[in-house]
């Protein structure tokens, strides 16, 4: 009677912790997460982030919950690690999130304004403030010459336009010269008075690295058109050439509204593949997959004014719609392939 009771005990058990992890998974698959990169993270956009979040919970019935973060690492962890089923990442975060674990994928990138993958490009800045362009001159022309022996400030060494395109850029021009011929990315981590920079900062996002510019942190700084464009508005020139001005706006959210009116100009500029949506093909079933995909290249988030904002709006959106074709679009693994040459 006692073995049996033993044993009736533990199946008990069993079907009870058996119940509990039935509920668990449930709770799971009734649940889609979303990592959002620092840049994307600021309550700026958390309209825009809920605007997503209601399609997809519409379209899928499952509950989206949002996981903003103040490190590119929390997030390529995330959606690597299974703890995010959908990620907005750069082209960099997601190649390292896709060498983690393979089932990270793809799904959709902001097209160009043709409406498709042929100008999905945005652009990668190296700024300094206003006052002391000339010093970046060279026969009248913008050269980066004198960047070396400065104090500057990346985004996070994950960052695509933030880190991977402009220390690829200063690498390669500068390796032409005899003194810096074995110049290499990893040379630029870090500052010195033996270093190519004398000092090198993190922002942690495009917003932070513009505020150690702006505040005298740095002399030079780099970051990216599309994640401060609801902070700035161009002041003098051509947008995205080198020589234009940007002011930050008097309005200007968390953080810039710290440095509100400081101007900056562009002492180079380099087109970059626009940032990925991925997922997690691991955590996510062939339909799921398969609807997302539907939603996001709908009309309806092309559409929406709080996702792509038009040109004339004052809200702050994730992308800017200019000629009326932006849309989300699909897009496979090897569209990336650029990005990752840069690291060869």
């Amino acid at each position: 009677m006692k073995k049996m009771a033993l044993f009736l005990l533990s199946m008990a058990m069993t079907v009870v912790f058996a119940g509990c992890s039935f509920t668990a998974n449930s709770e799971k698959d009734d649940t889609l997460t979303i990592a959002w990169l620092p840049n994307e993270s600021g309550a700026d956009l958390g309209e825009a982030r809920d605007e997503i979040g209601k399609l997809i919970e519409e379209k899928t019935g499952k509950k989206v919950e949002h996981q903003t973060t103040t490190d590119y690492i929390v997030a390529i962890e995330a959606i690597a690690n299974g703890n995010a089923d959908m990620a907005f990442l750069g082209a960099q975060g997601y190649i390292e999130s896709h060498n983690k674990n393979e089932k990270v994928l793809p799904l959709v990138v902001p097209s160009g304004e043709s409406g498709t993958l042929e100008d999905a490009v945005y652009y990668s800045w190296l700024a300094v403030q206003k006052e002391n362009t000339d010093e970046y001159k060279n026969g009248g022309e913008f050269a980066i010459d004198n960047i070396q022996g400065k104090k500057f400030s990346f985004v996070s060494n994950s960052s695509t336009s933030g880190f991977k395109v402009p220390s690829t850029g200063i690498t390669d021009y500068f390796s032409e010269k005899e003194e810096f011929k074995s110049l290499t990315a990893e040379d630029l981590l870090e500052g010195g008075e033996d270093k190519f920079f004398n000092e090198v900062l993190f922002g942690g996002s495009h917003q932070g690295s513009a505020v150690n510019l702006l505040t005298g942190k740095a002399d030079v700084a780099a970051f990216c058109d599309t994640c401060v464009n609801n902070y700035v508005e161009l002041a003098e020139g051509d947008a995205n050439k080198p020589g234009a001005v940007y002011k930050v706006k008097d309005d200007a959210a968390e953080p810039l509204n710290t440095v509100a009116g400081k101007e900056f100009s562009l002492i180079s500029v380099t087109p970059v593949l626009n940032a990925p949506f991925v997922i997690n093909s691991g955590t996510l079933s062939e339909e799921d997959q398969k609807q997302l995909l539907e939603i996001m290249t709908s009309d309806e988030v092309a559409n929406n004014e709080k996702i792509f904002v038009p040109e004339d709006s004052e809200f702050s959106g994730l992308f800017s719609k200019k000629s009326g074709n932006e849309r989300l679009v699909e897009v496979e693994d090897e569209w990336f392939n650029p990005i990752r040459e840069l690291a060869k």
